[in-house]
């Protein structure tokens, strides 16, 4: 009897041993899995957060493509018409002149504009003494006049230029400042006068703004 109860003693402590042993080693089983899934999950946001800057980079790069170039920057649709002229190295002149006119809330405001931005090439073309005037803080409201002469309100296209033109031999703007441009279909393009009869070319046209659009032309139009 004694060596049956002893028998079944041990017995029942190896059952015992090996139900814990079982237990445990589902629990371990389970944890392990536990981090493996956490390890999965972890390294599939880590792939998609990849994903997603690759797709945003790409699409950045696009973009970019897309944008007109002008003085070797681009000119983004999504930026207003002084942003845009403030990367641009062959709108200095220009970007000057806005700021000494306080005109640049104007020009940052919603519009729409459409403004004929002189290079700084056209500038230079521009008599000394008559830029020493304009630079004159005295002069403000010439100046001012000046430059307002380049902008005309709305937003107008190099397409609108060409259907006002078309079965016509000119077509007028008034601008902000209350002077005229004429546009006439010269050589293949379109070409721009002020009051005085100077012509200017349009080297980069419909370059779009969020508040507008911008034509870049060769000659400075000033207003009689």
């Amino acid at each position: 009897m004694t060596n049956f109860i002893k028998t079944a003693s041990a017995a029942a402590i190896a059952l015992t041993l090996a139900a814990c042993a079982s237990t445990y080693d589902d629990s371990a089983s389970d944890e392990a899995m536990m981090e493996e899934n956490a390890m999965m999950a972890e390294k599939a946001e880590m792939t998609e957060d990849k994903m997603m800057a690759e797709e945003k980079a790409m699409m950045k790069e696009e973009k970019m493509m897309d944008a007109p170039m002008v003085g070797g920057a681009a000119m983004y649709p999504s930026k207003t018409i002084v942003e845009n002229a403030s990367a641009a190295d062959n709108l200095t002149t220009l970007v000057s002149l806005v700021k000494q006119a306080e005109l640049v809330e104007t020009l940052s405001g919603p519009g729409p504009f459409t403004v004929f931005a002189p290079t700084d090439s056209a500038f230079e073309m521009v008599p000394a003494d008559t830029v020493e005037a304009l630079t004159d803080p005295a002069n403000k409201d010439m100046l001012t006049k000046v430059l307002t002469a380049h902008v005309i309100s709305g937003k107008v296209t190099s397409a609108d230029l060409a259907a006002a033109l078309e079965g016509n031999a000119s077509y007028s703007a008034t601008t902000v400042s209350g002077d005229t441009l004429t546009f006439y279909n010269m050589d293949g393009g379109i070409r721009v006068a002020d009051e005085n009869g100077t012509l200017a070319m349009i080297e980069n046209a419909d370059v779009m703004q969020s508040n507008g659009v911008v034509h870049v032309v060769n000659s400075v139009l000033v207003p009689q």
